[in-house]
């Protein structure tokens, strides 16, 4: 959430409250079409495989605080590492740097696309969705079946993992979405990233007692939190400037 930089959204395609129904969907798609033919998750890891790279490439040279053109080639010695080594946790890093990077990218692309009102509205449908699914016991069999599937010997760049922890793609995607909507507010952007990682922590002792997570949920939970911050900022802006135009005699006092 905090890597996205502010950016002017590209023009090639028009924009339309109806890609809001993308991070929904995605999770919809995804969880019932492996649920009906479980070979699909290696077409998805494959299609990871061949996308996450070059996206991540992109996310380095342009998206990212910090980010250059040189920073492109980056992501080749992070795929290496994710290819050679990947149950080390040099491996495991690197790869999921690079799917995090992938998400970024994604996520700019959504936003640029997307209302930001509607985009909104679509991130908290998916975090309702993520959850009703694990609630139901519908979510955790095909993910174990995405998680497990690999391409060959390459690696398995449509998941997370780190050590003993697993996410989803589509977790990280959501929350780069969010980091991407709230770029053009680093303060509020970087205050959000902040309350995710508090959020996501008092979340994770729900492990005690549950397997799996919604990870979605303490992204969607610091994206409403942060749109009341927004709009109290807009709020404070405005206020200092009807202040400023009534002391240089140009506004109107209120009654």
């Amino acid at each position: 959430m905090a890597l996205p930089r502010g950016r002017e959204p590209f023009g090639w395609m028009p924009r339309s409250p109806w890609w809001a129904l993308v991070p929904a969907g995605s999770i919809v798609v995804v969880v019932f079409g492996i649920e009906l033919a479980p070979d699909s998750a290696d077409l998805l890891t494959w299609l990871a495989l061949v996308a996450v790279p070059p996206l991540g490439a992109f996310a380095l040279g342009w998206l990212v605080r910090g980010g250059a053109p040189i920073w492109v080639f980056a992501a080749v010695p992070l795929f290496v590492l994710a290819w050679a080594i990947p149950d080390a946790l040099a491996g495991e890093t690197a790869a999921t740097l690079l799917s995090g990077l992938a998400c970024v990218a994604l996520g700019w692309l959504l936003a640029s696309v997307v209302p930001s009102r509607w985009l909104r509205w679509g991130i908290y449908a998916m975090a309702a969705i993520d959850a009703a699914l694990i609630a139901a016991d519908l979510l955790q069999g095909p993910s174990g079946v995405l998680s497990a599937a690999a391409p060959a010997e390459l690696p398995r760049l449509q998941v997370l993992e780190f050590g003993a922890a697993r996410m989803g793609f589509g977790d990280a995607f959501v929350a780069a979405t969010v980091g991407c909507l709230l770029a053009g507010s680093p303060r509020v952007q970087l205050r959000a990233a902040l309350l995710v990682a508090v959020l996501g922590l008092a979340f994770d002792l729900l492990f005690f007692a549950l397997d799996t997570l919604p990870a979605t949920v303490p992204v969607a939970l610091a994206l409403a939190v942060a749109s009341r911050w927004e709009s109290a900022g807009m709020a404070d802006q405005g206020d200092c400037v009807d202040r400023h135009k009534t002391s240089d005699g140009e506004g109107h006092a209120p009654p």
